[in-house]
């Protein structure tokens, strides 16, 4: 009954946050501000997970192809497709998701334990949409751009990884990435990227919006920004998969 509650509530709460800007300037530079916090500043985690997603891709099914049949060029296709459908989008917002969110979370948090959101809101301020839309918009604009950077460097990661060790030659590698390529391919990894960018601020503005209590609380509810975060990357990412390749 709980998470019943609680998923009516924040679907009302989304309703709030989406409403009118009042100050169209001052989001605009909220929202220029947050593209900087979280495309900037994420760049760096996101291309060291990236660079070991390909390599232990490659590695791993360079093993697997080990005194098979399959032909060696098969190693870039595949890696290439398994960074593009699932790797790059999903493990990118789940790391943006331990980041990202639990910065929102403790940063929207702190701001209601302080009193600074009622002190807004007297003032008639919609804090919802001047706390949450910003960072939404923001989200939506520059995680599609590093999930995009991620499935990149993943592909070099995974060059660097079996190419000079002498697993595969340069042309094997580069003949797989240009081999059965699917531009729809690409649009499913936006519409992942789209979708987990969504969830994971809009659960993370929600956890940090409704927190009450001290330190203790501010804490858990950070934490629950994260779990939920993955939670419904990962469910969502099924259902995406089950629909665009159904």
């Amino acid at each position: 009954m709980n998470l019943f509650y609680n998923f009516g509530k924040y679907v009302q709460w989304l309703a709030q946050v989406f409403k009118k800007p009042e100050n169209w300037g001052m989001y605009w530079k909220e929202t220029l501000r947050q593209m900087n916090s979280i495309g900037i500043g994420s760049i760096a985690i996101i291309a060291i997970i990236a660079v070991f997603i390909g390599a232990v891709t490659a590695v791993q099914f360079s093993y697997q192809m080990g005194g098979s049949l399959i032909p060696r060029y098969y190693i870039g296709y595949i890696v290439r497709d398994m960074t593009i459908i699932e790797l790059a989008p999903t493990f990118s917002c789940m790391a943006l998701a331990g980041k990202v969110g639990s910065n929102i979370a403790t940063e929207i948090g702190g701001m209601r334990q302080k009193e600074h959101i009622d002190a807004m809101e007297i003032m008639g301020i919609n804090t919802a949409a001047y706390l949450v839309q910003p960072k939404v918009i923001a989200a939506l604009i520059v995680i599609p751009m590093l999930v995009c950077l991620a499935a990149f460097i993943s592909i070099i990661g995974g060059y660097v990884a079996v190419v000079p060790t002498g697993a595969f030659s340069n042309t094997e590698y580069i003949q797989g990435l240009r081999s059965f390529f699917l531009p729809y391919n690409i649009f499913m990894m936006f519409v992942k990227a789209v979708t987990f960018a969504f969830l994971l601020t809009t659960i993370s503005c929600y956890q940090g919006y409704f927190v009450k209590g001290g330190s203790i609380e501010l804490g858990n509810a950070s934490t629950q920004a994260v779990v939920f975060s993955n939670v419904f990357i990962l469910l969502s990412d099924y259902l995406i998969a089950m629909i665009l390749t159904g």
